[in-house]
């Protein structure tokens, strides 16, 4: 279907872009984006997503909304502290484009449902806080062949990477290690920052612009500020996707 006249007014400044147009816009319309945890990652990356113009959005997580979630989830306000945050997401994310259909899950991410939670989208955006979380999407993805944009976040500190195996490393190639539970010190600009680039990534997979970082792992320093960008290689002994063929 043709896009509407308020859909050509809303989405104008970024359908003037080089290789993005109509087209673009269009297939972002018919697109379906998986968005794992509604917390400061999640929070950026759902709003420039939606503003973007994306179909469907679905947002996941079991957690309601605490008074120390407010420097850094752009999402919610004062009133919202104890609500759930899938339901306090999706009154925002309606609110700033209606054309937007949201799809609030207050699930959480496991082995047995993330296969169903995951299927049927375009991208997932991983904006988990845990490791466990984030190799049991990472797995879901693979089997299911939908590409993951990875975020994570300490201090000023941020990095980023498009996976999508077997043209990519998994996960697991290049964080093979479980890391200390303890909740990282983060400023709200720090998850602003990252979850906007992940909001970025999707974009441009979805309306195949540009190029992604897909065997690249980008390094944000803020306190710097630098910005680095990695090589990350696939590694043929992974326990995820060593056995994956190209």
């Amino acid at each position: 279907m043709a896009l509407l006249a308020d859909e050509l007014d809303r989405y104008a400044r970024q359908m003037g872009l080089p290789d993005w147009g109509k087209d673009g816009q269009e297939r972002l319309r018919a697109a379906s984006v998986f968005i794992a945890g509604a917390g400061g990652l999640g929070s950026a990356a759902a709003l420039y997503v939606a503003a973007a113009g994306v179909g469907r959005i679905t947002l996941c997580d079991p957690d309601t909304v605490e008074l120390s979630n407010l420097n850094r989830q752009v999402l919610y306000s004062t009133s919202d502290v104890g609500r759930e945050k899938t339901a306090a997401a999706s009154e925002r994310l309606a609110s700033l484009n209606p054309a937007t259909a949201i799809v609030p899950l207050r699930e959480r991410i496991d082995t047995c449902s993330a296969p169903d939670l995951v299927a049927g989208h375009d991208i997932a955006i991983d904006c988990l806080d845990t490791l466990e979380a984030r190799f049991i999407l990472n797995r879901a993805c693979m089997a299911l062949d939908v590409p993951v944009i990875y975020a994570a976040v300490s201090g000023f500190t941020g990095q980023l990477s498009f996976i999508h195996p077997p043209a990519t490393p998994c996960l697991k190639c290049f964080i093979p290690h479980k890391s200390t539970t303890e909740k990282p010190q983060v400023p709200g600009c720090t998850t602003g920052i990252m979850g906007s680039l992940q909001a970025a990534e999707a974009i441009k997979y979805l309306t195949g612009i540009g190029s992604t970082l897909a065997g690249r792992l980008l390094i944000v320093e803020g306190m710097e500020p630098r910005f680095d960008i990695l090589e990350i290689e696939k590694d043929p002994d992974c326990p995820a996707c060593g056995s994956q063929a190209e």
